[in-house]
């Protein structure tokens, strides 16, 4: 290597720490603040607690936070689980099962990602209404029960799935759907783990849907009961307990990250299955 390239190198890795120092910052704020006493917070003198205090994390358990995680949980869960069926279903017939309309239906959800969701808050509520849904958790869950990006990433990653597995199949005396369920999605983990991950991340972090929709606080999903608990202690500064709050809010979304990222490196090469 020489010497110009070593210094490119080293300019390059250096700028890459100070970008990775500059974004892990307000996380490391947050962190630090979670365990702040409110009055220290408010004197703002030192980044690190000068007495580590567990005063945020007790005030945020005596409250409805653990109603709000498990609403959290239940919505995401279920609407993830939804999304994963529907998406993947209707991606690999986009994909593979020749029907009339077919690329005149898959352009028009095309066009519907385009439209802005704040378009379409009106017409969901006037509908969830009618529904008798209003201020249920299952408001949340049929509006996002089915994620058109999800469904065009599936599509494009059944156009690339090698032909000649489902022919094999097929060969074998496999039906269509015996084919989709024993053979295609065994070998789409990588792709449904994807999905999982950002569809549950995106529920998990929703606050427009639940603000719209839901309005007893014992109904509150996370987000929505973050921003509660920030309105009721914002007089008293105590972004202690808001940061605690926001540090346990983000322990689902790393586990599952940690239970799925295997799949994204062991299971992402589509031709696993052509020996």
């Amino acid at each position: 290597m020489t010497k110009d390239k070593r210094t490119l190198k080293l300019i390059v890795y250096t700028l890459l720490i100070f970008y990775a120092l500059l974004t892990l910052m307000p996380f490391l704020w947050s962190v630090l603040t979670s365990f702040k006493s409110t009055a220290e917070i408010a004197r703002g003198e030192s980044i690190f607690p000068e007495i580590w205090s567990f005063e945020g994390y007790k005030t945020i358990f005596n409250s409805q936070f653990p109603t709000w995680i498990k609403n959290s949980l239940f919505v995401a869960l279920v609407t993830t689980i939804f999304n994963l069926i529907f998406n993947t279903m209707a991606g690999y017939a986009l994909a593979r099962i020749p029907f009339k309309g077919r690329k005149l239906v898959f352009n028009l959800m095309l066009m519907l990602i385009m439209i802005p969701s704040q378009v379409t808050m009106i017409p969901l509520y006037i509908v969830i209404s009618d529904l008798g849904l209003v201020n249920s958790h299952w408001s949340i869950i049929f509006t996002t029960m089915i994620n058109i990006a999800y469904i065009f990433m599936m599509r494009q990653f059944f156009m690339n799935f090698p032909r000649d597995i489902e022919e094999a199949a097929t060969m074998d005396g496999l039906t269509k759907m015996g084919t989709f369920f024993k053979i295609v999605l065994p070998n789409a983990k990588g792709a449904i783990a994807t999905q999982a991950v950002f569809v549950f991340m995106g529920i998990w972090n929703e606050f427009m849907k639940p603000l719209l929709f839901l309005s007893s606080p014992d109904k509150y999903m996370l987000t929505q009961g973050l921003n509660a608990l920030s309105k009721q202690f914002m007089n008293a500064t105590a972004w202690d307990v808001i940061m605690a709050g926001a540090l346990i809010s983000i322990i689902p979304i790393f586990i599952i990250y940690i239970i799925l990222n295997k799949y994204f490196i062991t299971e992402n090469d589509q031709t696993t299955g052509v020996k």
